[in-house]
C-alpha cells in the first residue's frame, strides 16, 4: 500500500454508494473499484460515479493485487464471511454493523487481525455522529464531571424490509446502542444481564425464535464501577425510528430528544436547556467536509432512512471513511478496531442469549478485551 493512499474497493451499493463520493474527494483515498451482484445496478452506479473497476463476484475482486481495502455494505449475514475472505485474501477491512452474528464469527475475526496484522474497523455510525462528538467534546472538557450512568436505545420498525430481518431478536441488531455508550470512555463491556419484553407477531417467531418485542439489557463496565442500560425494538412497538443515548454526569448530563427535529436537553445541575448541537466538519479534511451535511441520498425521492436523523447518520459517513483511512495511513489502530468492535457486537449477542434464559448474567469472552 502506497505510504499516501489506500485503493479502496466498495461492496455493495445500496447504503453502500452513500460513501463513493466520500473516497473519491478524500485527499488519502483512491476510490478504486466497485462490487455488486446485480450487474444492471452495478453499472448504473459504476456510469454515475465514474468508476471503471467493477465486479460483480465478490471472490473475483479480492483476487485483484490493486486492493488495498474493502468497505463491505452487504446484508447483515454476509458481514463476517465477507470479513473474513477479505482477511485471508490480505485486505485490510471496513465493515458496516453489526460485526457478526454469532461470537464464534467474532473469534475468527479478532485472530485473523492479530495474526495478518492487517486493519479491522466496525464502521458504527453512532460513535461518529454530531451529537457524539458534541457529548465527546464535553467530557473530554471536563463539563460533565463524573460520569455516573449511561442509557442508550434503538427504535426501527423493520416490517417489509428484506426476509433475513423478519423476526430477527432486537439485541442481535444492537450496536447503536452499545457503540455510544461504551466509546465515550472507551470502556469494555465485562459482562450482560437482559430481559426480554412482550411478543411480536407469531408468523415472526419462527425464523430465529426470539418471541420479544423489546430487549433491555445492563452491560456492567469492565474496571469500572459504571454501568449502563440499553433498550431495543423491531417489531410491533409504536415508536418514532429512534437511535439515542443519555449520559449522566455529576456537573452536567445530556439527554436525547424524544421526538426527530427538537434539541436535546442539557441539564446543569437541575436547570434543564434545550440546546442546538453543532455540526463537526472542521474535524475532516476540506475536501470531505460538506459531506456531513449532503450525500448521495439528498433528493426527496431518493433518500435513504439513514437521513431522517441527520444527514447521513448524523452526519458521521465522512468521519468513519476519514477515521479508517487514517488508521491506514498512520499504521495505527481505528476506533473501534476487531477487539472493541466485537466487544460491542458480543454485547448484543450475549444479551439476548441471556434474555432466552431469564436474564442470567453472561461475561464477555477473553477475546473481546484488550490484553492488560
Amino acid at each position: 500500500m502506497s505510504d499516501k493512499s489506500s485503493k479502496v474497493a466498495i461492496v455493495g451499493l445500496g447504503f453502500g454508494a452513500e460513501f463513493i463520493p466520500i473516497y473519491k474527494e478524500h485527499p488519502n483515498a483512491e476510490m478504486y473499484a466497485i462490487c455488486q451482484r446485480n450487474e444492471e445496478k452495478l453499472n448504473e452506479i459504476g456510469d454515475a460515479f465514474g468508476i471503471s473497476k467493477r465486479y460483480t463476484d465478490y471472490a473475483e475482486l479480492l483476487k485483484d493485487p490493486d486492493i488495498d481495502a474493502v468497505h463491505i455494505n452487504t446484508p447483515i449475514p454476509n458481514h463476517a464471511e465477507q470479513s473474513i475472505a477479505a482477511l485471508k485474501a490480505g485486505k485490510h477491512v471496513a465493515c458496516t454493523v453489526p460485526m457478526a452474528t454469532t461470537v464464534e464469527e467474532c473469534r475468527q475475526i479478532v485472530e485473523l487481525v492479530k495474526e495478518t496484522g492487517l486493519t479491522y474497523m466496525m464502521m458504527e455510525t453512532v460513535v461518529y455522529s454530531r451529537e457524539f462528538l458534541f457529548v465527546k467534546e464535553m467530557y473530554e472538557n471536563g463539563d460533565l464531571g463524573r460520569i455516573q450512568f449511561l442509557r442508550a436505545s434503538h427504535h426501527q420498525e423493520m416490517k417489509g424490509w428484506p426476509g433475513y430481518w423478519e423476526g430477527l431478536p432486537p439485541m442481535h441488531y444492537a450496536t447503536h446502542c452499545v457503540g455510544p455508550i461504551l466509546a465515550l470512555s472507551r470502556s469494555e463491556a465485562e459482562y450482560v444481564s437482559c430481559f426480554g419484553s412482550g411478543r411480536i407477531d407469531e408468523e415472526l417467531i419462527g425464523k430465529y425464535g426470539s418471541p420479544f418485542a423489546v430487549e433491555t439489557c445492563h452491560i456492567k463496565f469492565r474496571k469500572s464501577d459504571l454501568s449502563a442500560e440499553i433498550t431495543r425494538s423491531l417489531f410491533n412497538t409504536a415508536r418514532q425510528y429512534c437511535e439515542s443515548f443519555d449520559i449522566y454526569g455529576s456537573l452536567k448530563s445530556f439527554e436525547w430528544n424524544l421526538i426527530e427535529n427538537e434539541n436535546p436537553v442539557i441539564h446543569t445541575g437541575e436547570t434543564p436547556e434545550r440546546v442546538e448541537v453543532p455540526d463537526y466538519a472542521h474535524l475532516l479534511p476540506e475536501k470531505i467536509a460538506n459531506f456531513t451535511s449532503a450525500g448521495v441520498y439528498d433528493s426527496d425521492d431518493n433518500q435513504h432512512l439513514s437521513f431522517i436523523q441527520g444527514a447521513g447518520h448524523g452526519g458521521s459517513h465522512p468521519h468513519l471513511a476519514h477515521e479508517f483511512v487514517s488508521a491506514l495511513m498512520e499504521g495505527r489502530q481505528p476506533y473501534p478496531n476487531a477487539v472493541q468492535s466485537a466487544n460491542i457486537t458480543c454485547v448484543g449477542i450475549l444479551a439476548h442469549e441471556s434474555a432466552m434464559n431469564g436474564g442470567e448474567i453472561i461475561k464477555m469472552p477473553d477475546f473481546t478485551l484488550s490484553e492488560d
